[in-house]
């Protein structure tokens, strides 16, 4: 190994992975990506498919998951910044409803790994971000469940995000602390809560 730097987080089946950045006068070079290095790391996901998107600041995608067709993802940020999030959806698990976050970045080039039986999510911000991520399963229409941003039970603490609780997953209330409108798709202010989703299920 040695081409990148992997820590575990608090959560387990969730990984901070730091590439070897090589640079000099003419910019720099890293490997975003190396089975090689990752199986060393004792983490042996195969991906399928890549995906790029790309948000201006306020925008936040998710909580999302794939009910049947649970997929690992791997996640970086190639312009801007982002707060990105994992929450554990796994019943039985020990850290069950607890969530993870960490700010990814152009300038840090963090990763961050995120197992399947996570609902993910990001906020932007910085004015424009382009978000990659890798996954271990195929998207597949229909299968796509999800939860509230802002779930008073998860308790996200969202970065520069100001506003109060209207009782379900509206942003309409909320903005970034420069008075940037929090902007969702309609889908996303319509998701449960965890306990919802729970009781559903």
């Amino acid at each position: 190994m040695g081409q990148i730097t992997v820590t575990k987080c608090p959560i387990e089946g969730l990984y901070v992975i730091e590439p070897a950045v090589h640079g000099d006068a003419r910019g720099y070079f890293m490997e975003t990506y190396n089975q090689r290095d990752m199986e060393e790391a004792g983490l042996n996901m195969v991906f399928v498919q890549d995906n790029q998107s790309c948000s201006t600041k306020g925008v936040i995608r998710g909580l999302h998951f794939q009910i049947d067709y649970p997929q690992g993802k791997l996640v970086r940020v190639i312009k801007g910044r982002v707060f990105d999030v994992a929450v554990d959806k796994r019943e039985g698990s020990p850290t069950y409803g607890q969530w993870f976050g960490i700010e990814l970045s152009e300038e840090n080039k963090k990763q961050f790994y995120i197992s399947e039986g996570f609902a993910h999510g990001f906020l932007v911000l910085s004015d424009i971000a382009e978000f990659c991520y890798k996954v271990t399963d195929f998207y597949h229409p229909g299968d796509e469940g999800g939860l509230a941003w802002n779930d008073p039970e998860i308790g996200i603490e969202w970065p520069e995000v100001t506003g109060v609780y209207p009782g379900s997953a509206d942003a309409s209330g909320y903005t970034m602390a420069d008075g940037t409108p929090l902007n969702l798709s309609e889908k996303d202010q319509k998701w449960g809560t965890l306990k919802e989703y729970r009781a559903e299920h």
